[in-house]
Order: C-alpha cells, then structure tokens, then sequence
C-alpha cells in the first residue's frame, strides 16, 4: 500500500463502534476503512454513504447490487473491492458461477435482462471512453424506475469512488475470496 493506517488507538473515539461492526461481519477492520478513517469526518460520510446504498430497503436487490460492484471493482483493477465484492456476490446468489461469469457476461446465460442492463450501464460509466447514450438509458429504463435508476446510478459512482480510491493507494485483497486476473477483469474492452 502506498499510505498505511495508523496505530489503532491514533483513530478517534467515536470511530470505534464503525470498526467494531467490521470486526464483527467480516473478522477483521478493513483496511480501506482504516485508510479513509486517516481523516475521520471523510470516512463517516463514506460510511453513511455506503449504508444507504446498501440497505435493506434498496429497491435494488442484494444480489444485483454485488453484481454491479464487482464489475465496476473489475474495470477498475481493485484487487480489495474484487475480492470482497465478489465474495459478497457469491453469499448473496449462493454460489460463485455469476463471480466466475462477470469477466465475459456478454456471453454468457447466467444474466438476466435486466442484469444485462445494469451492467452495460456500469460499464458505461466506469469506462472513460464510453457515454451513457440515449439509447443505453432506453434500455435501462425497461427495467428501472426512475427512482431506482437514480439509486443505481448513484451506486455506480460510489463504486468507481471507492475501487478508485483502494486502487490508487493499491489497497491489496483481503483474501475474501478468489480474484480474477488482471487480464480477465479487462477481457471485455
């Protein structure tokens, strides 16, 4: 990593409890978190941010919003989202065939239609050679609402934000789960 995280006990009091439910749901404080924490009123907005996007209510279901942040942690070469977005996916669609499917999933029959348009969405975005056209927004809006397609949209920002920022400061994987390759995370170019 290019920037460590401090001492534990350099972190502010009020940070503990958001480091104490990472202890808790993934074994361990995470070092994106720790990271971003280096200034702390920065990572409680990231935080707040991500609980919203990640919510129960979401009218976006769990499985397709791992879906999306795994793609988008693939286009961006972020070993740590990969990995633990992709690990995410896999809890939540009961298996790893979609994790192992993303790389290539303009060929393959795992996708749904509406998966389909979110990804090519995502990619969309993330790519800094493409543009949402008029008629990508179209297609998405076959399946989304326009209230869901703003939480989808805002979704995708928030994973460019966040594998960006990890693989920038080259936040390493976690060992959640198994990382594609370089290579196989930009086969779809």
């Amino acid at each position: 990593m290019h920037v460590s995280e401090k001492p534990r006990s350099a972190y502010p009091f009020w940070l503990k409890p958001f480091f104490w439910s990472q202890q808790r749901r993934y074994g361990k404080v995470l070092k994106p978190g720790l990271l971003w924490a280096r200034v702390p009123r920065l990572f409680a907005a990231v935080a707040m941010l991500y609980g919203v996007l990640d919510r129960k209510s979401s009218p976006l279901t769990p499985q397709l919003r791992s879906l999306i942040t795994v793609r988008v942690s693939q286009i961006n070469w972020c070993a740590f989202c990969v990995d633990i977005n992709a690990m995410t996916l896999a809890k939540r669609s009961g298996s790893t065939d979609k994790v192992d499917a993303l790389p290539d999933w303009q060929n393959s029959t795992l996708f749904s239609e509406q998966e389909r348009a979110a990804l090519t969405y995502a990619e969309a975005m993330t790519y800094s050679d493409r543009q949402v056209t008029p008629e990508l927004m179209t297609q998405v809006k076959q399946h989304f609402d326009n209230d869901t397609l703003i939480e989808l949209t805002g979704l995708i920002a928030f994973q460019n934000m966040s594998s960006k920022f990890n693989s920038a400061l080259d936040v390493p994987s976690e060992d959640f789960c198994r990382i594609p390759t370089r290579n196989d995370s930009r086969q779809t170019e």
